[in-house]
Parts: C-alpha cells; sequence; structure tokens
C-alpha cells in the first residue's frame, strides 16, 4: 500500500545512512551514542513528522538514531473514537497483522466493546494519532514524562500549538539548566503572540523558545510549507522549507528531504514563522464563505483575491522583500484554505455545528491556531505607532483599516459581536477598494515596519534616540544600521 507502515521490512532510502553519519559527524556524536530526535506534542503534523524520522531511519539504524515523541499522559479516547479506530484497523491487513503480533488487538476490540478505555499515548505506540485516526503512522516510542524525554535531546522537535509553546519550554528549560551541549530545535508550530510595549511586535514560536530556554536563536529552526500531514505519511509528493541559521539548516534540510518530501531551506526565519501564521487568519474566513454560499466558486474566487491582496499588503509591513514571500505564502494559504483545519473550523462554525463557546482545542482536530493569530494581528495593526497614509482620505491610519476582512473575523472570533455571515457582507461591501489597488498602494507607499519583527535595526534608532518621521521610517532607520552597525 501506498505510504503507511507495512509488516514488511523495506531496505532504507538510498543514501539515508550516510546523511545520517553526516548530521551525527556535525553534532560531535561518538561510536556508540544515538542520535537522540524528540517529538514535543503529538498532534498529527508532530506525530506524522516523527514518524517519517523512525521510517526513514529509526527502524533501519536503531544503534545510531532515537526516535520518541512526549505527549502528556491521561488523554481518554472516548467510544466513538475507539469504535472508529477498530473500524480502520479491520480495514487495513497490514495494520491489523501488526497488531496482532504485537499482542496489541485484543485491547482495540475490548474499547469498541465498551469493556476498556484506550488512551491518546497508549495508541499512539501502536501508531495511531488521536487527531487524525484514519491514518495509521507507525509504531513510535513515547514517553509521557517530560523530563526523561527531553533531557539528553539532540534535536527537539516542537508539535505544540503556539498557544502551548511557551509553557512547555520554560519547563524544559530547567531541565536543561545542567546541560553542557546545546540541542537544536526544530519548530513546526505556525501561530504568534502580540507583544505591544515597549514597541508593538511579533512574538514567534522560536522567540519563545529561545527565551524560554536561553538557547540561541541559531539553534531553533523552523519547517514549514504547503502541505496536509496525513497526505505526506502517505507520500503524496510534498516540499517545505527549514528556515535558520547558516550552519544548521543545509546539513538538516538534506537530512530531512526524502524522495516524495523534498526540504528547501531558507535564511529569513522570523518572517516565514510569521507567514505560515497569517495564512491561518484567512483560512478561517474562507471555509466561512463556502459553508454560506454551499460552495460557490465564484463566491470563494471573490474572496480569495481579496484576502490574498490584504497578506501582500501584511507582507509588505513586516519585510523588506516582500516579493520573496509571495510563492510559499500562497502556497501554503492555497493547501489551508483546501483542506486545513482552519478551513474546516470556519465552515463549521458557520454551518453550526461549532460555536465560539467550545474553544479553539476541538475533538479530533486539535488546536485551531487561525483564532489566536486573528487576536494577534488585530492587536498589532490596530496600534497608531504603525500608521500608514490612507490612499483616499491621505490621513494616516492604523495599517488594520485598510484590512476590511481582518477587522471582520476579530469581530467575529474574539469581540464576538458579529455572526458568521458578517464575513459575506465584508466582501460585498460596494465600497470596498478593488484589490489591486490595495497592491498597487504597497508599491507606492515604503510599508515596511521593521519594529514588528523586533529587528535591531529599529532598536538602534530608539538606542541612539533620533526620531525617525513615519513617512521615512524605514529608509531611514536602514542608514542608521549600515552607519552604525
Amino acid at each position: 500500500m501506498v505510504g503507511s507502515y507495512t509488516n514488511g521490512h523495506a531496505p532504507p532510502a538510498e543514501g539515508a545512512e550516510g546523511k545520517l553519519d553526516e548530521l551525527r559527524r556535525l553534532l560531535g556524536k561518538a561510536e556508540g551514542d544515538p542520535l537522540r530526535v524528540v517529538g514535543v506534542g503529538a498532534g498529527a503534523w508532530g506525530s506524522v513528522f516523527c514518524a517519517l524520522l523512525q521510517d526513514a531511519y529509526g527502524r533501519h539504524f536503531r544503534d545510531r538514531v532515537q526516535v520518541r515523541v512526549w505527549r502528556r499522559a491521561g488523554r481518554a479516547v472516548d467510544r466513538a473514537d475507539a469504535e472508529r479506530l477498530f473500524e480502520v484497523i479491520n480495514a487495513r491487513e497490514d495494520v491489523l497483522r501488526r497488531l496482532i503480533r504485537r499482542c496489541a488487538y485484543l485491547k482495540y476490540v475490548e474499547a469498541r466493546l465498551g469493556d476498556r478505555t484506550l488512551h491518546a499515548d497508549e495508541i499512539l505506540r501502536d501508531g495511531f494519532c488521536l487527531n487524525m485516526l484514519d491514518t495509521p503512522l507507525c509504531p513510535l516510542k513515547v514517553v509521557t514524562n517530560l523530563q526523561e524525554a527531553v533531557w539528553d535531546a539532540d534535536i527537539v522537535v516542537n508539535g505544540l500549538p503556539s498557544t502551548e509553546t511557551r509553557e512547555v519550554f520554560e519547563e524544559i528549560g530547567r531541565y536543561w539548566k545542567e546541560r553542557i551541549s546545546q540541542p537544536l530545535i526544530i519548530s513546526l508550530a505556525k501561530g504568534i503572540e502580540a507583544s505591544l510595549d515597549p514597541v508593538p511586535r511579533i512574538i514567534t514560536p522560536t522567540q519563545m523558545i529561545s527565551n524560554a530556554t536561553g538557547l540561541p536563536l541559531e539553534n531553533i529552526l523552523y519547517l514549514g510549507g504547503p502541505n496536509i500531514a496525513s497526505e505526506i505519511y502517505n507520500k503524496e509528493y510534498a516540499n517545505a522549507r527549514i528556515c535558520g541559521a547558516d550552519k544548521w539548516r543545509k546539513p538538516l534540510a538534506k537530512f530531512l528531504r526524502q524522495p516524495y518530501f523534498i526540504v528547501w531551506d531558507n535564511n529569513d526565519l522570523i518572517t516565514h514563522e510569521v507567514m505560515g501564521g497569517l495564512k491561518n487568519v484567512y483560512a478561517i474566513g474562507a471555509g466561512m464563505v463556502a459553508a454560506l454560499t454551499n460552495e460557490s466558486a465564484t463566491s470563494k474566487s471573490v474572496y480569495f483575491s481579496l484576502c490574498t491582496s490584504e497578506m501582500i499588503y501584511i507582507t509588505h509591513l513586516l519585510a523588506e522583500e516582500p516579493e520573496k514571500l509571495a510563492g510559499p505564502l500562497l502556497a501554503d494559504t492555497y493547501v489551508t484554505l483546501l483542506k486545513g483545519r482552519n478551513a474546516w473550523y470556519g465552515m463549521k462554525l458557520a454551518k453550526g455545528e461549532l460555536t465560539l463557546e467550545m474553544g479553539d482545542s476541538i475533538k479530533g482536530k486539535g488546536t485551531i491556531q487561525g483564532v489566536s493569530a486573528v487576536n494577534a494581528f488585530y492587536e498589532l495593526l490596530s496600534q497608531g505607532s504603525l500608521s500608514v497614509m490612507h490612499p483616499a482620505t491621505k490621513k494616516p491610519v492604523a495599517p488594520v483599516e485598510l484590512c476590511p476582512i481582518l477587522k471582520t473575523l476579530y469581530k467575529i472570533l474574539i469581540k464576538r459581536e458579529l455572526a458568521t455571515d458578517s464575513i459575506l457582507q465584508a466582501i460585498r461591501d460596494e465600497s470596498m477598494y478593488d484589490p489591486r489597488e490595495r497592491i498597487e498602494m504597497t508599491q507606492r507607499q515604503c510599508l515596511y515596519r521593521p519594529s514588528l519583527l523586533g529587528l535591531k535595526i529599529y532598536m538602534l534608532a530608539l538606542k541612539i534616540k533620533i526620531c525617525v518621521p513615519q513617512m521615512f521610517y524605514s529608509s531611514s532607520v536602514t542608514r542608521l544600521l549600515k552607519q552604525y552597525s
């Protein structure tokens, strides 16, 4: 069967041993000391990522690499999921045979009958992720004690939602205080937080991890791309980018690359990470539009043109060379709108099958990170200190005033002042500008606000106490950097 783990013992992919040995050498691993890879968090993508490494390396080179996953203990599998799991097992001969061979099948029969309660960490050991029951993975080593999982890890994969990253890594940081060597972190999290003091800026998961653990940012990388976890495990062709410092991103890209999963590399860590959170914002609205218009292709295309123009506008605020982000951002947005959990969430809200009172952690899906991202982007872009020139009134306004879809999503999801059908009013507003005009405005005005990403060029201007006129902000601060750095 294409994809998933089978009972056979397929040989390792060509070149796998050489890639593993090269990374071990770079990390200073001695003979007999295995490379320890630990996944923190066991959502769909985090579990699949670790399963990919286990399939590629862990099963074939057990003396040289160990892959394990940490997840919290105690999460019960309800009766409906146990029944679904039983159906999946019996529909897959390879999975059924594997469980019988491991003497693990009987517990799934008992759970199906209601005679036993299964737990999420228990089924993950057998290759089942609670957020992705229809896609069996390979068996994984699961640890429920966080200190035991991470204390000697060489590479930690952050599979947590951005909303949980800070808390968990603060705990990890306490366990690493006595460490001599510094581990590498690969963060899969797509989400942001907003900090408004002393200046409005974005805080990304990699920054949270660095602040919580004391690790230098060069040891922390972000991996993202246009992909759906279950499809990647089923060997649908996909690509991703690993972003971070030169020292580690290229060898890690080579280590992670597989024939059906192509990993490129880029040095722009923070901006790519922020873009990964931005597309989740607009995916929720796309799901609402799809549900409210009965999947109207015309309405969805109207929404797509409007939301992409807003995203292009926001990237010009965040990046000095935003055109470099156009391809990755649009590709990630496209796949998220097609099949991502955020679009699914928007659709379910619009249909009345979910309510905001249920929160943003949804059974079978995990955390809907677009909700917190809506709040963070709105808070940041509503700050008057970031004002831009309104193209019609020629007066300074907060950037969010030129993002009507973001404003509407904020009023629906965060303030709860509007119903979901308000998203249709937003895209049908006769006073709304042609999306082309918003894009043209980004070309006429210098919108770049390096302070939003906490870049040192803005901090330098603050340090030497030079007042930079808003309209000359970007060019002036850039000149200061060249002069004083």
